[in-house]
């Protein structure tokens, strides 16, 4: 059984231990906004997970039979032309996810109906 200054002091380090990795951040981020290469990932990096999901999102469609993968194409059209003509990535991705809900769902649903 611990003893009661065990304990305080096992409460003392563990306080000191989170208090020094919540400060942790505050003191390094100075550097970092300098930094060119934390500059270019966030300039660049974006584009590149985007691309990396898309990929993955669309691996396990099925491109050989008609027409699996018209409501994918049409949807990822439709979020990549209204990126280019807005701008605005929440607005691209909420509308393209919508428009494949609504073709997947109610359009090219199997049985045909809407409902």
């Amino acid at each position: 059984m611990p003893t009661n200054a065990a304990i305080a002091v096992s409460l003392l380090v563990a306080g000191a231990v989170s208090v020094a990795l919540r400060a942790l951040p505050f003191l390094v981020i100075e550097p970092l906004r300098r930094s060119p290469v934390v500059r270019y990932l966030g300039t660049h990096l974006p584009a590149g997970i985007m691309v990396i999901l898309t990929i993955y999102s669309l691996s396990g469609v099925p491109l050989r039979t008609w027409p699996n993968a018209l409501p994918e194409t049409l949807a990822l059209g439709a979020t990549i032309g209204l990126h280019l003509w807005r701008r605005n990535a929440v607005l691209s991705i909420l509308a393209g996810t919508g428009l494949y809900v609504v073709l997947s769902s109610w359009v090219f649903a199997s049985g045909g109906s809407i409902a």
